[in-house]
């Protein structure tokens, strides 16, 4: 009875001591190796030259938008490209924020540009909530999920509790692509609106704001460097590892100027990240 006992002891601690390393490496992973880029950060640069900045920035995983690999193109200029980033070892994960339809073949051709290149999930934000019900039929027939995107406050998806309604009760594929900039502008904490999510976060977007008042007392919101703004990112950090979020953090700013010298806009992101996210 005793060697019984002792034996099972052992099993129950080894467990325990199993679940309680793995407790740690959540805790203890490094959020820089999760970096992508969305390419509207490089909107001033055609598909050539954002490929020779991800791979001189050492970024392997692409947010694209439409000006760099179009949905609407031809399938020889998706090889073209595609063949483009296999060679540099880079990869499109992701479209967005993808343009949507009320009409399901229309948007059928999304989900066919994702399968061609390999994508695994898509961005968008429809402008009426009634296109969910095909994106949702569509997610299912390819096996691809979906995101939403939130712009301001004054957006369709401004408000996370209006999000968590539209996706709540639909199929486990559709979720959230989570700005931190604009959560942040619109006055939410980006660490309590990723928990709220409970997991239906597939994507975030790395951005920063400022948010100041006009004389009238409007909200007026400003892109900053990463790190630099008003985005709660050492809470949103912890929540991440101790979520084990395995998404990408795609870099990305709305400013035109950073986007003019996105060098040191995406150099000081990931020096941000390195620094933080461990």
């Amino acid at each position: 009875m005793k060697t019984g006992f002792r034996s099972r002891f052992a099993a129950v601690l080894a467990t325990a001591l199993l679940a309680v390393t793995a407790a740690q490496s959540a805790t203890a992973a490094d959020l820089s190796s999760q970096l992508a880029i969305q390419t509207w950060t490089l909107r001033d640069l055609n598909f050539d030259q954002v490929v020779e900045f991800a791979t001189r920035h050492g970024i392997k995983d692409l947010q694209v938008i439409a000006k760099h690999i179009d949905p609407m193109g031809t399938k020889e200029d998706w090889a073209k490209k595609k063949a483009a980033l296999d060679a540099a070892g880079l990869r499109a994960y992701t479209f967005g924020v993808a343009g949507t339809s009320m009409k399901k073949e229309e948007n059928r051709r999304l989900f066919e540009f994702a399968r061609f290149m390999g994508i695994k999930l898509i961005i968008v934000e429809p402008g009426d909530f009634r296109i969910w019900d095909n994106l949702e039929e569509l997610a299912k027939e390819y096996d691809i999920r979906v995101a939403v995107h939130n712009h301001g406050i004054k957006s369709l998806y401004g408000n996370p509790a209006i999000v968590k309604q539209v996706i709540g009760h639909r199929d486990a594929r559709l979720g959230v692509c989570l700005d931190v900039g604009w959560i942040t502008s619109s006055n939410f904490d980006a660490a309590d609106v990723y928990k709220k999510y409970e997991g239906r976060v597939f994507d975030i977007h790395l951005k920063d704001k400022v948010v100041t008042k006009t004389e009238k007392g409007d909200d007026v919101s400003k892109d900053t460097h990463i790190g630099e703004g008003q985005s709660n990112y050492t809470g949103l950090f912890a929540e991440l590892k101790k979520s084990g979020y395995t998404g990408r953090l795609a870099i990305e700013t709305d400013s035109g100027e950073f986007a003019k010298a996105p060098d040191s806009f995406v150099d000081k992101a990931k020096a941000y990240v390195e620094a933080h996210g461990k």
